[in-house]
């Protein structure tokens, strides 16, 4: 049974208004989470151990006001949306942003599958860049709405990807299939993609939020604010102080006493011209 606790999760995120197992909180939820806990990947990205266990996600994510990655994120989703009273289950998918529609990727994301009187839904707090901002219904081919870009999901002989409209373009995010998993799988996942010395998680500073209108991403010192609808905006930033202030004051996180944050800061590239 989950022992979250429901109330500080709630200042964390903003979130106001009663809590029940119905549509209109989970994807209230799904909104202010995205929107109050960042993306990052700051432990591996500094060589320090990403733990699974909910006393230390809650700790870290909730009370820390740090972020996470994708196994953090929704495995603390996951537990919230278990308290309220939802009936919720873990997924897990092979990446596929910025690949081949036919590559053979790692199962290396997590995701979950809600089940409410009126169909199974899909919720994702966890994918960075494009964390879903809301709740899809699992039908195949036909666009939803989202609080950002329109979703939709394809489904061809059991296996599901979901796709995001970027561009005026359906680009596909991950694809999986509907066996629930169990929380070891996870561990085995999280062990590789933050331990595995070729994942890029090791190499790349990370971190993204997504609030109503915008996405804020920051890839190493490329730091981009994605309006809905409109341009993007991409700065520079070139001191490690910039790095910092970005990281404190547009992703709202606190960040770690590490002895090495700075001189990682210090050596991350610029962008390429």
């Amino acid at each position: 049974m989950s022992t979250i606790d429901l109330q500080a999760y709630a200042r964390r995120t903003g979130i106001t208004t009663p809590l029940r197992p119905d549509l209109a909180t989970l994807r209230s939820l799904a909104i202010a989470h995205v929107a109050n806990i960042p993306f990052e990947n700051l432990n591996p990205f500094l060589r320090v151990p990403v733990q699974l266990d909910l006393p230390a996600i809650e700790q870290k994510l909730v009370v820390d006001h740090r972020g996470g990655y994708c196994f953090e994120q929704n495995f603390l989703f996951r537990e919230v949306l278990r308290e309220v009273g939802f009936d919720v289950h873990g997924l897990i998918a092979r990446v596929l942003w910025g690949r081949d529609e036919d590559a053979i990727t790692a199962q290396t994301h997590m995701l979950l599958r809600v089940e409410l009187p009126e169909g199974s839904y899909l919720v994702d707090v966890g994918y960075g860049s494009m964390a879903l901002s809301g709740a899809l219904a699992l039908i195949p081919e036909e666009p939803q709405l989202t609080a950002h870009e329109p979703y939709r999901l394809i489904e061809r002989d059991g296996e599901w990807r979901m796709q995001a409209l970027v561009r005026d373009q359906w680009s596909t995010l991950y694809r999986f299939d509907l066996q629930p998993r169990y929380d070891i799988d996870y561990v085995l996942a999280n062990h590789y993609t933050s331990t595995f010395p070729e994942s890029h998680f090791l190499h790349t500073l990370i971190v993204t939020r997504t609030v109503p209108g915008r996405r804020h991403v920051l890839r190493n010192r490329d730091l981009g604010e994605h309006i809905t609808g409109s341009e993007t905006r991409r700065r520079t930033l070139q001191s490690v102080q910039e790095l910092r202030d970005a990281l404190e004051s547009v992703f709202g996180i606190r960040l770690p006493q590490h002895p090495e944050l700075d001189a990682r800061l210090d050596a991350l590239p610029y962008p390429e011209a």
